[in-house]
């Protein structure tokens, strides 16, 4: 057993030796080989070429000197291998051959080349969402150009790109070229678009104040649904998740939440790709509130208690940065109200952890003397300057404000006259002045709208209405509308200048004619009516209107089933009355410290029938309140209104009394309630001279998925519509008796606009009056 290993063990030796024989063997062949490639090269490498001539051959539209200066090889100089490599290389990188080759042929060097050929034509096929005129100012690709196969790959790349924002993820572009005669080709991208990648679902991990279904309806980004796949698509595309984030921050840092923080947006595409599952994760944080509120000043002309009295802020309230800002700007335009320059106000925020409070001083201090030079604006092609100026606060050679620029920015961008408006500040001819730089990007700003209309008391019409937001580049409105239906015909023109001599004064008229002509009443109106008006403001949340009117009315038909009263209201035949007014309105909405809430109220009157023998004294009042309630996702308003038509001298008609229908008080018919005449046949609607009403209504979710744009209400309506200048005893329901009504409605958001169904049944009610138990009309927002 011995000898058999030892046997083994010398076999084992000898195949080690073998093999380390055959190791170094091959490792010499190879240092053999590597030995003789290093000096081939260094031969190639040593080797040099003086040509005394060099050939181009295959080019037709590039000049020889073109291509030699690109190869960078000049006649009788020394040339080596490498600078050969270095001159193919630059040709190659050119861009503008298709293949390049260099022949030394003795003391002759031959390049030959291949040259792109040139774009006859750019052509889109497959292309329906994107017109052709838009795709072609995203390719670099143009006609008459050279084609370059990598820019059109980059083209390609953008086309898919720019569906993909529109959320059409699976689009795929493919560059084409159809050979033509002459060294030309046509450029063909081939579109396959695919379909609408839409969010599937849009969710929040991590809020616990306020709901999915109430973040939801903050961002723009919306979740596609059943019902949205008919009437609405929404997409996903990452630029507007960028932009929701900032608006999730805005939104709860508007109420108070000043920790909050988007930690992580998860956007997963679904193994069909064609959908998306959106998570926002979030920190909500705690809720502060505003501390102590103090105003200091280290300008010794600077009153701290005059600043001190001007704030609106109050301790207690819940904290926001924008009414931080808002009371910024109004302390700092009391500064230039003093006559006290170059005054900046710096918030000082103290936080206080324990009680959830963030104390805020108000510290004027001197700001750099730094004056506007001049504000220079560009890109308004159709807009006049003076309409952009106009939303500056400064001019020329006032003293510099960075956020009086950055508020007349925004203000810039609010007109609607501009897709995109970048408003830059930069210095000037000399440190001390700044040159405002305001680039706008022109929109379209009219609009030509035909479409149908229906009621449920006039039946269906149809509408032409022209309008335009940017009248002739001055920044005026003007809308032009006709109306017809079944029963009325009317026909409308109005105007509106926003900043009348240059002012922030407005000035509007309208003028309109309307036709009715409706089989159900007793007589036909035909009403004409003239109004401008002037509009200013008189306090931050306070405007005046002043207005004159002249109205013409004529009543026409009656027949032998018309009373009394209105059978002597249209022997007076055409009318003519005139009458000068004013109206306020108080608006905590412009500047209130609470976004959940606010108010307005109204109060006018309108003085008519100067020179005539009606004259008379019509006045109006309407008080709206409005707050949202348990994690803002229950809305509650309640409306005051009412009015009252005296007459000094004369009487009325009922073209001028007040009439009461859905939109006033729901539950009754246009004209169902109010006193009227009933005798036999008779039974004519007179309105009334005082009208009052309260309406109370809560909005809130159905629990239905956020995407179908559906919510429902409750509500409840008393008033009463009373009282007239002439009456006889046919004449009932002419003494005040409140009705009430209660009811249900469905908030629908539809493409055609806001949808509002309501069902009501009607609590109490007079004799005479008609009941109508669903109405549908178009939502309006408080």
């Amino acid at each position: 057993m011995t000898n058999k290993i030892t046997s083994g063990g010398k076999r084992c030796e000898e195949r080690a030796l073998k093999a380390n024989l055959l190791k170094s063997s091959v490792a010499s062949i190879a240092l053999g080989f590597s030995v003789a490639y290093v000096a081939l090269a260094s031969i190639a490498e040593a080797q040099q070429y003086r040509f005394s001539s060099v050939a181009i051959e295959g080019n037709q539209r590039i000049e020889p000197s073109t291509i030699l200066e690109y190869a960078g090889i000049s006649r009788g100089t020394a040339v080596s291998g490498s600078d050969l490599n270095g001159a193919f290389q630059r040709l190659q990188g050119s861009g503008l051959f298709e293949s390049v080759d260099l022949e030394p042929r003795g003391n002759r060097l031959v390049i030959k080349v291949t040259e792109y050929p040139t774009i006859n034509q750019i052509n889109f096929e497959g292309n329906r969402r994107l017109k052709d005129e838009n795709l072609s100012t995203i390719v670099q690709s143009q006609s008459r150009r050279v084609f370059n196969p990598s820019t059109a790959e980059r083209d390609a790349s953008e086309i898919a790109k720019a569906y993909s924002q529109q959320g059409r993820l699976t689009a795929t572009v493919s560059p084409r070229i159809i050979r033509r005669s002459d060294n030309r080709v046509d450029l063909v991208f081939e579109i396959f678009e695919g379909g609408l990648t839409e969010i599937e679902r849009l969710g929040f991990v991590g809020n616990q104040v306020y709901s999915d279904s109430r973040l939801r309806r903050v961002l723009e980004t919306k979740q596609a649904g059943l019902l949205r796949a008919f009437v609405k698509r929404d997409t996903f595309a990452e630029d507007r998740i960028e932009f929701d984030k900032q608006i999730l921050s805005d939104f709860y840092a508007s109420r108070g939440y000043v920790d909050f923080r988007t930690t992580s947006v998860n956007a997963e595409l679904a193994r069909e790709r064609d959908g998306y599952f959106v998570t926002f994760n979030v920190q909500e944080g705690q809720q502060f509130k505003f501390g102590a509120i103090t105003t200091t000043s280290e300008i010794s002309d600077a009153d701290e208690a005059e600043f001190q009295a001007a704030l609106k802020i109050r301790s207690g309230i819940v904290y926001s940065p924008s009414l931080v800002e808002n009371s910024i700007a109004r302390l700092e335009r009391l500064a230039i109200k003093l006559g006290l320059d170059f005054v900046r106000v710096e918030p000082r925020i103290t936080r206080n952890d324990r009680d959830l409070t963030l104390d805020v001083e108000f510290a004027l201090v001197r700001g750099p003397r730094v004056f506007v030079e001049r504000i220079d604006i560009e890109g308004n092609a159709t807009t006049l300057d003076r309409v952009v100026r106009q939303q500056f606060k400064i001019v020329e050679g006032d003293p510099f404000n960075p956020r009086e620029i950055r508020e007349s920015a925004e203000r810039v961008r609010a007109l609607g006259y501009f897709s995109g408006a970048d408003v830059q500040a930069r210095e000037g001819s000399s440190p001390d002045q700044v040159i405002v730089d305001v680039d706008v990007e022109e929109t379209s700003t009219g609009s030509l709208t035909f479409g149908g209309t229906y009621s449920t008391t006039t039946g269906p019409g149809a509408i032409i209405k022209y309008s335009e937001s940017n009248f002739l580049g001055r920044g005026q409105r003007l809308d032009l509308g006709v109306t017809t239906g079944v029963d009325n015909r009317e026909y409308s023109l109005s105007f509106y200048e926003p900043a009348f001599l240059g002012r922030d004064l407005s000035f509007g008229f309208v003028a309109s004619y309307v036709e009715t002509d409706n089989q159900n009443a007793v007589y036909d109106t035909n009403l004409g009516r003239f109004r401008p008006s002037f509009e200013f403001p008189v306090s931050d949340n306070g405007r005046m209107q002043v207005r004159y009117t002249l109205d013409m009315s004529e009543m026409v038909g009656g027949g032998t089933t018309a009373g009394a009263l209105i059978s002597s209201e249209i022997a007076r035949g055409v009318e003519f009355s005139n009458s000068v007014g004013y109206t306020y309105s108080f608006d905590t909405r412009r500047t209130g410290l609470n976004p959940n809430a606010g108010v307005l109220l109204e109060f006018g009157q309108d003085f008519g029938g100067i020179g005539s023998d009606n004259q008379y004294v019509r006045t109006t009042a309407k008080a709206i309140a409005q707050t949202k309630v348990l994690s803002e996702e229950v809305t509650l308003r309640a409306t005051l209104e009412g009015g009252a038509l005296n007459y000094v001298t004369g009487s009325g008609r009922a073209t001028d009394r007040f009439f009461m229908g859905p939109s006033v008080m729901r539950g009754f018919e246009p004209s169902g309630i109010g006193p009227r005449e009933v005798n036999g046949n008779t039974n004519d609607t007179l309105g009334g001279n005082m009208f009052a009403v309260a309406r109370f209504e809560a909005e809130f979710p159905l629990g239905l998925p956020e995407e179908y744009g559906i919510n429902g209400g409750v509500f409840y309506d008393i008033g009463s519509l009373w009282s007239l200048d002439q009456s006889n005893a046919n004449v009932i329901n002419e003494d005040f008796a409140a009705r009430s009504v209660i009811g249900a409605s469905i908030f629908w958001k539809t493409p055609i606009g806001p949808l509002r169904f309501n069902f009501t049944k009607a609590l109490s009610k007079e004799t005479g009056d008609r009941e109508q138990t669903f109405d549908l009309s178009i939502s309006t927002e408080f």
